[in-house]
């Protein structure tokens, strides 16, 4: 057993991420044949991903607030504190806080066989997008 270290809070980067978003590692593999990765993820009021999609899928979890998802079909899913979203690997989505509320969320994933290749980061959202328009 081991209890794992503390990891600094960081701030995720404005290539992937518009506005304020940081990430706290809960899990990450140790040994070559893991793949589980669990953060905690927030989000300032409005803050959101680019487009995105991961190779094995990813299951989110609001733990505060108020999250948008969205898809290339432009269906906007509005999800609160106590769910979670699945989304299917490869899908491409996005996710961030609705307007003027924090949203937390824990997102679990696993790595692709290439950990490089688990999350494939594309352009940034829209305002259109992100409004639903």
């Amino acid at each position: 057993m081991n209890i794992e270290p503390a990891v600094p809070t960081s701030k995720n980067p404005p290539e992937q991420f518009a506005g304020d978003v940081w990430l706290d590692p809960i899990a990450l593999p140790h040994e070559g044949d893991q793949r589980m990765i669990v953060a905690t993820v927030r989000f300032a009021p409005g803050a959101r991903t680019a487009w995105h999609s991961h190779a094995r899928g990813q299951y989110l979890r609001v733990t505060q607030g108020v999250a948008r998802f969205g898809g290339r079909d432009g269906q906007i899913f509005e999800v609160h504190a106590g769910q979670t979203l699945y989304t299917p690997p490869g899908q491409e989505h996005w996710h961030a806080a609705a307007p003027g509320c924090f949203m937390e969320h824990i997102a679990m994933i696993e790595n692709a066989d290439d950990p490089a290749a688990t999350t494939q980061w594309l352009e940034h959202i829209t305002d259109d997008e992100y409004n639903g328009v």
